[in-house]
């Protein structure tokens, strides 16, 4: 159970922030869910890249886990 609740809060990471950093690659001034951080356009689309990472990592580990564990 907590393997799959993990690949879904990896999935909805990696859709969400996927979705901000298309936002922010198409108009430049909509920053989005990231928006609070004060940096430019360059350091805030590597901090979507790096967060949709940490979801499809996330989202990669624990299928693999509940996987091992015969659930997949």
């Amino acid at each position: 159970m907590k393997y799959d609740v993990l690949q879904i809060v990896g999935a909805i990471m990696m859709t969400l922030f996927a979705q901000g950093a298309i936002r922010l690659l198409i108009d430049h001034d909509n920053r989005g869910l990231l928006g609070w951080i004060p940096a430019g356009y360059w350091a805030l689309l590597c901090a979507y890249a790096v967060v949709i990472a940490a979801g499809v990592i996330l989202t990669s580990w624990s299928h693999t886990h509940a996987k091992a564990l015969g659930r997949r």
